[in-house]
């Protein structure tokens, strides 16, 4: 049985998982067995919908409890529920909860682990998956030999698959929840129109911007694209913008459909960070910005000539 880990935040649950979803239905028919998803905490809607994408069973430990993080406690939980529930594979998606998480869940099952999945295994000569490595420049194939195995899939790797009908059975699992080491003291959230780590439109800047004063016009790109705003590390640690919107190898790893660089050379780090993209578009006056060799679409123009240009034919097609 595939058993799939449902990640939320506030009791929303987050878009990494019905892509998870996705990606463990399809594992179950490749292995010709069930897939079923599992809850810690509780989230708002109904959980029985979750049948919508593919699943038979909803697994839940409701207690108030989980819906705060604590790495050691939802380890011990999801740990307990695969073994009660007989799952041998595991399914995560690869966020910042999941890698947290899913290495100590495969050392609790003595399983095998596999992170950064992109595709399905290939079941010929065994269970060979392929994974991203080095930052996204190359991919391994792995061979898993235990019994039981945990996998977790980047985002934005597989398509959402969703029926118009379906319901899952809800199943309530009376786990004991240990108590927490952790005491959170206080939370402070990011506030913003789309979260950068779910966006599929990205628009990012660097220091082609020339500084925060003309960053209204790459919020106003994004805004008319239903986007969300990101930043080199220069950028960032020059208090232009805030760190949480630094995407690289040193700050978010995204993968979104589209990524719009304006003003961005494109070094090796920052590509690292963002070379899973779908699409990537790329505006500067340089014509040998190496961003130039990663991207589908090259505009080399100012982006203050550019933008504004670019902002305007959009909202006549809108």
């Amino acid at each position: 049985m595939v058993l799939i880990y449902i990640d939320h935040s506030e009791g929303e649950i987050k878009k990494s998982s019905y892509e998870a979803l996705t990606y463990g239905v399809e594992l179950a028919k490749l292995l010709g067995t069930e897939a079923n998803g599992l809850i810690t905490g509780t989230i708002h809607g109904d959980a029985a919908e979750l049948g919508k994408y593919g699943i038979s069973k909803v697994f839940q430990v409701n207690k108030p409890e989980l819906n705060t993080i604590d790495a050691a406690v939802l380890t011990k939980v999801i740990a307990q529920a695969a073994n009660d529930t007989g799952a041998k594979e595991i399914v995560f998606s690869h966020n910042t909860t999941a890698k947290t998480i899913a290495p100590r869940v495969a050392v609790r099952l003595k399983a095998g682990l596999v992170s950064g999945v992109t595709s399905l295994p290939d079941l010929t000569s065994g269970f060979v998956i392929r994974k991203s490595v080095f930052s996204g420049k190359a991919f391994a194939n792995v061979k898993m030999n235990t019994d039981i195995k945990v996998i977790s899939i980047n985002p934005n790797s597989f398509h959402i698959s969703k029926n118009e009908t379906g319901n899952a059975e809800v199943i309530q699992l009376d786990i004991p929840v240990p108590a927490s080491s952790i005491k959170v003291i206080s939370v402070n959230k990011v506030r913003g129109e789309v979260p950068l780590t779910e966006a599929e439109i990205v628009v990012s800047a660097g220091r082609g911007l020339k500084g925060p004063e003309n960053w209204g016009m790459v919020e106003e790109l994004a805004k008319t694209l239903h986007a969300a705003t990101a930043c080199s590390r220069p950028v960032a640690d020059s208090g232009w913008r805030p760190h949480h919107e630094h995407v690289g190898q040193t700050g978010i790893q995204i993968a979104p459909d589209l990524y719009i660089a304006l003003g961005i050379s494109g070094a090796i780090q920052h590509l690292a960070g963002v070379n899973r993209s779908k699409t990537i578009v790329v505006i500067n006056k340089d014509p040998e910005a190496p961003f130039f060799k990663s991207a589908d679409y090259g505009i080399v123009g100012d982006v203050f000539e550019v933008v504004p240009k670019l902002i305007e034919e959009i909202k006549k097609i809108q």
